[in-house]
């Protein structure tokens, strides 16, 4: 028997391409790095899962636990750009990396979509050089949720660090 990665160390990637191949070969590079993958095959199936439904205002806060959402940007229905720009709309998953590939390309599509914020912009077909590429996004998520879970600083903690036991007032320069 092989060893299995446990599941909570392991990185759950969600890859949206409406191409079967694309999706294949994706899926097949993601596992190759022992990523855990869920392939869909259009933006609005992928808002789906992460519990964002376009026709509401509201989100359905799911506990989905994906890390990293890995995009095509030509889609029917809805583009990788519009998706990239729900997610970073949207305040329980905008601070999930988002990369965009594409078979095109296009410098403005590939700026366009870096400025509103996808991490990476991979040219397809899609590498397992690119695939190595997503650690340390997945690192600063990692990261990242592990911060938020930590409570917030005890307010009784900060006042002592601004007082000193004399009662003289300790001036702090940020």
């Amino acid at each position: 028997m092989g060893m299995a990665t446990p599941k909570e160390t392991q990185f759950h990637v969600l890859a949206v391409d409406d191409s079967l191949i694309d999706r294949m070969l994706i899926e097949r590079l993601l596992k190759t790095s022992s990523f855990h993958v869920t392939a869909v095959d259009s933006a609005s199936k992928a808002l789906n899962f992460l519990g964002l439904v376009e026709d509401m205002a509201s989100e359905i806060h799911q506990d989905v636990d994906v890390n990293l959402i890995i995009t095509d940007y030509c889609m029917p229905g809805m583009t990788g750009y519009d998706l990239l720009r729900k997610i970073k709309e949207s305040k329980s998953l905008k601070d999930i990396p988002v990369v965009i590939m594409s078979s095109e390309n296009v410098p403005s599509r590939i700026n366009r979509c870096l400025e509103e914020g996808a991490e990476e912009f991979f040219l397809k077909p899609v590498q397992l050089s690119d695939v190595h590429k997503l650690k340390p996004h997945l690192m600063k998520s990692r990261v990242k949720e592990e911060q938020d879970r930590q409570p917030i600083n005890n307010k009784r903690k900060i006042k002592e660090e601004f007082h000193s036991p004399d009662k003289t007032r300790v001036k702090c320069i940020s």
